[in-house]
């Protein structure tokens, strides 16, 4: 009898030790397209030209690890399949949200979490109808299926939705549908800018791009949008909801959206840039760690590599030369725009001019060093350009990319050190870093399908 009640005893201390040790707080930071390159080529830059000893913080998390991202349909996944597989915990092929190959629909952990009284956040730096947010409130078959998202996304009482905007408030006819009624129905406060929440009265909120601005994504660091949004603020918005709304128990999932277009777009100094602006919103989170340490999660990772990016190159052989990027003023994404903006004007705007502009927002013929060979390269591309050939461009998933934009972007890659493999996504590993309540379980090497199911495992 003795021996049965100290059994029975431990087993209520096992149980009571789990409770406690549940986090109340869990936050879940996802960078899009940010494989091991994207993390070490930052990494690189932080040692190397901004001279900090300690690595960037999601590098100095104790719980140091990878994850595979294969979908149920190929080896390399695209981001509706990612962003089920880390929501949810299913596979699921390219192209669909929320459900498994045979469209049976699949629970996330946000609402998961939330029919258990957590109060949910959702942040990205672009739509909120993008496949990642998109995986933790929608079922579709398609992920470009905007208006049926983002009625799911108003029906899903999370309290806190933030992103560039919503992309399915138009008919196909491009008459405005009741996309915005609908939110309004479900008590949704829509608001646009920093400025326009800090007045929001309602406990759900919908942050969208200040009304001037574009609104595909909130601005690329590097082309300092005024005006705009940064991930950073946003994901401080965000947690300051949480604790007034939730103060006991809330999940934050925070994704760095831009770091993928810049991979789209094989520009390497956007992303270095937006890498770090993922840290600077991750810092939000760490600091709330250090205030709750024993309550708290924080799970750090991606949904896929982007770019097949790679650290060294022929041209600079064992060698990389990031600190020609503190002279990029322009992303790729904006030059090729700019550049766009001239011809369809058709004013005359001369080699000369360009030079002047390349100068002072890349950095050429002064600290960047761009040859006589390479400078008659870019003026022959130049003017194949405002003629309006643009035969020999490259369409990605964003943008459109003329021969000249693309000679500037390969010059550049030759000096720094990078190589990339591809436009689109790749099937590496991507990391996982944590730390906070229970992160050793994210320890070992694992599959993206499992970080979800560790989390819940950890909180319910």
């Amino acid at each position: 009898m003795k021996h049965r009640i100290i059994t029975l005893l431990l087993a209520i201390i096992t149980v009571a030790t789990s409770f406690a040790a549940a986090p109340r707080y869990i936050f879940y930071f996802i960078g899009d397209g940010m494989g091991m390159g994207q993390v070490m080529a930052t990494e690189a830059y932080n040692r190397t030209i901004l001279g900090n000893t300690d690595h960037i913080l999601m590098m100095q998390f104790p719980v140091a690890s990878l994850a595979t991202t294969y979908s149920a349909s190929s080896p390399v996944t695209d981001s509706a399949a990612a962003g089920t597989a880390l929501a949810s915990g299913h596979k699921t092929k390219n192209g669909m949200l929320g459900m498994t190959p045979d469209s049976t629909e699949v629970i996330s952990i946000a609402r998961r979490l939330a029919d258990r009284g957590y109060g949910i956040a959702l942040v990205t730096s672009v739509p909120i109808d993008d496949a990642t947010p998109g995986a933790f409130y929608a079922h579709v078959p398609h992920r470009g299926m905007y208006y049926e998202i983002g009625k799911q996304a108003a029906a899903s009482g999370y309290s806190f939705l933030a992103g560039s905007t919503l992309r399915g408030t138009y008919t196909k006819e491009g008459k405005p549908n009741d996309l915005l009624d609908t939110f309004a129905a479900n008590g949704v406060e829509i608001v646009h800018g920093l400025g326009e929440l800090a007045a929001a009265k309602s406990d759900k909120v919908l942050l969208l791009n200040p009304e001037n601005l574009p609104a595909w994504q909130i601005g690329f660091t590097i082309d300092s949008v005024k005006g705009a949004m940064t991930l950073p603020e946003m994901t401080a918005a965000g947690l300051n909801h949480m604790q007034r709304t939730h103060p006991d128990r809330f999940f934050m999932m925070v994704e760095g959206g831009n770091i993928d277009y810049g991979g789209h777009a094989n520009d390497g100094g956007t992303i270095i840039k937006e890498t770090l602006n993922f840290n600077q919103a991750l810092r939000h989170a760490y600091d709330f760690y250090l205030a709750h340490p024993d309550e708290t999660l924080i799970v750090v990772t991606a949904d896929h590599e982007t770019g097949g990016l790679g650290l060294g190159n022929n041209t600079v052989g064992y060698d990389l030369h990031l600190g020609y990027f503190d002279h990029q003023r322009v992303s790729k994404d904006r030059l090729a725009d700019y550049c766009r903006s001239l011809r369809d004007s058709r004013r005359i705007y001369e080699w000369d001019d360009m030079k002047e502009y390349l100068a002072a927002n890349l950095g050429f013929w002064g600290p960047v060093p761009v040859t006589e060979e390479q400078t008659e390269q870019l003026k022959a591309e130049f003017e194949k350009c405002m003629a309006g050939d643009l035969s020999g461009g490259k369409t990605t998933l964003y943008n459109q990319f003329d021969t000249f934009t693309e000679r500037i972007f390969k010059i550049l890659d030759g000096l720094t050190g990078l190589g990339w493999t591809t436009n689109g996504h790749s099937g590496g590993p991507v990391p996982v870093y944590a730390i906070g309540s229970g992160s050793q379980l994210f320890a070992p090497m694992i599959d993206n399908t499992q970080i979800p199911e560790k989390i819940l495992q950890l909180a319910l």
